[in-house]
């Protein structure tokens, strides 16, 4: 029998229902909601034949974060098996495009960069199993669906994780403030894991070391440093707009 969680917010649920019905249980709605948000949801749920439960706002906190969930929750399967790197690797089509984010502990930055990697087309993210938030609630709900599209693969150690990577050609290239090279006028072959590093303390000096390249975002303005799902979303794009411009 398959462990079931709780996941919250229209967002995360409505992916969810998307994605996979299958694998959701019950809604819960808050019985004091009937704006036309809440009615859209239950409608799509019941199209689903999903059981709906109305009930009250203390039972919701219960299951959930209070004042975080929305008025709804949802029991859900595990809707992906763990997926090993070396098999996701084995399947793919086209070139690796991998995001590597070394110790990020904000749930919001993580479910960020997930979004990020979604919409970018990056076929997994990758973190280490230690000092990392993992893939939590508020994740998944902040994540509005990509945490079930994009592999999240969980390594006991990081390092030696890039060197596979670089065994397989793939290119390891750490962004990073402090880097004398230039995003833009940087030369990246086609098969890239970028690696950013956790809020405020960036790259592990190890993981740094182990990069192939450093390349560092230009920063125009006042600010020196950029939230590092904003980070993920420059740097990955820009591998995509190369992809597709062949340069």
């Amino acid at each position: 029998m398959s462990s079931t969680s709780f996941i919250h917010g229209f967002h995360a649920i409505t992916a969810r229902l998307r994605l996979g019905a299958k694998s959701v249980h019950e809604l819960y709605c808050d019985n004091a909601r009937a704006d036309p948000r809440m009615r859209d949801l239950v409608k799509l749920a019941e199209g689903l034949q999903l059981r709906v439960l109305q009930v009250d706002a203390r039972r919701l906190d219960g299951m959930a974060p209070p004042g975080r969930h929305q008025g709804v929750v949802a029991r859900v399967d595990a809707l992906r098996r763990q997926v090993a790197l070396d098999d996701l690797l084995d399947d793919l089509k086209e070139p690796p495009l991998l995001l590597v984010l070394d110790g990020v502990q904000d749930p919001h930055n993580l479910g960020a960069c997930l979004r990020v990697a979604d919409a970018a087309g990056c076929h997994a993210v990758i973190a280490p199993k230690d000092r990392a938030v993992g893939l939590s609630a508020a994740v998944i709900k902040v994540a509005s669906g990509a945490a079930d599209s994009v592999p999240y693969i969980a390594v006991t150690n990081l390092a030696r994780t890039l060197r596979e990577l670089k065994e397989r050609s793939i290119w390891v290239v750490g962004a990073d403030s402090e880097a004398n090279e230039a995003l833009y006028a940087a030369e990246l072959p086609v098969a890239l894991a970028w690696v950013l590093g956790a809020e405020g303390e960036g790259m592990r000096r190890l993981t740094r070391e182990t990069c192939d390249q450093l390349v560092k975002i230009p920063m125009l303005g006042l600010v020196e440093s950029l939230n590092v799902s904003v980070a993920s979303g420059i740097v990955l794009f820009e591998a995509r707009r190369r992809r597709s411009s062949g340069s």
